[in-house]
């Protein structure tokens, strides 16, 4: 029993360090070390099966170390495996979330030619689209004191009819 639990805990370690690479691997890497992982894992739990019926032929007064020593390698790999899921699940999300902002940059980019096409087709130049966009932007300087303003004298007629 005790080669074959020396060699499931040196997998586990094996494990660990693998699951620390696993943060750092490049796209096209990530893939085999989570299967080279999951691999292992599965192999662990074969040897975890077999550990158990280990144990139970141990003699009686090292039975219990034994088992606790299997439960504790239990313990362990299951947390691998759900760090594992873990990390599967936020690399699945984020591969996700980047397919979404490409397809809402390629729709903007498109929209935004669309836009210059339309304008180029109206026969605005560019002088008068700068001015528009110019205007926008003083517009929004009038709009805030304009704001400021009326909150002055709101405060002003509050205060002094109160």
């Amino acid at each position: 029993m005790d080669p074959l639990y020396q060699q499931t805990h040196k997998q586990v370690h094996e494990i660990q360090s693998c699951m620390g690479r696993l943060e750092t691997a490049d796209k096209q890497s990530v893939h085999l070390v989570e299967n080279k992982i999951q691999a292992s894992i599965d192999q662990i739990f074969s040897h975890l099966e077999h550990l158990e019926i280990l144990s139970n032929k141990e003699p009686p007064n090292q039975r219990q170390n034994a088992k606790l020593w299997v439960d504790q390698l239990k313990y362990d790999v299951q947390h691998l495996q759900t760090a594992l899921r873990n990390f599967q699940h936020r690399r699945h999300a984020r591969e996700q979330q980047e397919r979404q902002r490409e397809k809402l940059l390629l729709t903007l980019k498109g929209t935004q030619k669309k836009i210059l096409d339309i304008a180029n087709m109206m026969g605005l130049s560019n002088l008068v689209m700068w001015l528009i966009e110019k205007r926008a932007f003083q517009d929004k300087y009038f709009m805030i004191s304009g704001m400021l303003v009326t909150l002055m004298v709101t405060f002003l007629v509050v205060h002094y009819l109160t």
